[in-house]
C-alpha cells in the first residue's frame, strides 16, 4: 500500500516540479516589472535625490526626459537627456559640448536613473535576457537571469554583463551583479534593502560590494562569494526624497 501511494503521487510531484521550471527569462522579468509597478512606470514623473544631486524623470507614450540638477564651482548645472538629445545648462545658459563630452554626461545621467528604476529598464529593446539557473541565498530561492545588450541601442557600455537574482516567490530583485570593462574594469555586487512602495512604484537602497580579483570570476558564482563573506563592502547606495506622480489618462 505504501508503494501504491508513492506511485500515485509521483506524477503529481513531477508535474509540480516541471511547472516551477516553465517560466522563461522574459516571463520572469515581466512578472518582476509588474510587481514593481508595471504600467505605472510609463506614465510616471519621478523625483529623487542621490548623493546630493536632484534627479527627475518623466515618461509619456514612450517618450522620456531624464534630468539632474546640482551645484559646482560654475554655479547651478542642469542636465537634460531625452529620446533625441542631451543638453547642459549652466545658470540657465546652454553650453555647446563636444559629442564625446555630451555622450559621457548622457551615460552618467542614464545610469543613475536606470539603477534607481530597476527593473523597468529590463524590457528595453536592446536587452537580451537568459535564464541561467536557480540559486539559494540566505535561505531564499532565486532565479538567475543573465542580461546582456545589443551593440545597437545598448549604449557605450553595451559589453557589460549583468546577473540578477530574482526571488521565486515574490518576483523581486534582491541581488544583482555586473561586470564592466570601462576604465580598469571590475565586478560590483549589490544587495537590496529598505524596499518601499511610493505611489505604486517600488524603490530600494543597496549595499555595494566589490569583487577582487575579478578577471576570472563567473558572474553566476558571485552570490556564493557573498554568502562566504568574501566580498568587500564599499558603500551604501541610497535613493532619498523619492516622490512619484502618475499621470492619469485625462492628463
Amino acid at each position: 500500500m505504501k508503494f501504491f501511494y508513492i506511485i500515485l503521487f509521483l506524477p503529481l510531484f513531477i508535474s509540480c516540479k516541471q511547472e516551477a521550471k516553465q517560466f522563461t527569462a522574459q516571463q520572469i522579468i515581466d512578472k518582476t516589472i509588474e510587481n514593481a509597478g508595471g504600467e505605472n512606470y510609463g506614465a510616471a514623473t519621478i523625483e529623487f535625490t542621490f548623493r546630493d544631486t536632484k534627479y527627475s524623470s518623466s515618461r509619456n507614450n514612450g517618450n522620456f526626459e531624464l534630468s539632474r540638477t546640482f551645484t559646482d564651482s560654475l554655479g547651478e548645472i542642469h542636465d537634460v537627456l531625452t529620446n533625441t538629445s542631451f543638453e547642459r545648462l549652466v545658470n540657465g545658459t546652454k553650453l555647446i559640448l563636444p559629442d564625446s563630452t555630451a555622450s559621457k554626461y548622457s551615460n552618467s545621467i542614464n545610469s543613475v536613473h536606470y539603477f534607481v528604476q530597476l527593473p523597468y529598464g529590463l524590457n528595453e529593446a536592446s536587452v537580451k535576457k537568459k535564464l541561467m539557473g536557480e540559486a539559494e541565498i540566505e535561505g531564499k530561492k532565486y532565479y538567475e537571469i543573465e542580461v546582456t545588450f545589443t551593440q545597437e541601442g545598448g549604449g557605450a557600455d553595451h559589453e557589460d554583463v549583468y546577473m540578477y537574482w530574482i526571488a521565486q516567490k515574490d518576483f523581486t530583485i534582491d541581488y544583482f551583479a555586473y561586470k564592466f570593462y570601462t576604465d580598469e574594469g571590475g565586478i560590483w555586487f549589490r544587495k537590496a534593502y529598505n524596499p518601499r512602495m511610493v505611489s505604486g512604484l517600488r524603490f530600494v537602497d543597496y549595499k555595494n560590494y566589490k569583487v577582487k580579483p575579478w578577471e576570472s570570476v563567473d558572474l553566476q558564482t558571485v552570490d556564493e562569494l557573498f554568502v562566504a563573506g568574501k566580498l568587500e563592502l564599499l558603500s551604501d547606495i541610497k535613493t532619498e526624497n523619492v516622490s512619484v506622480e502618475i499621470a492619469t489618462a485625462n492628463q
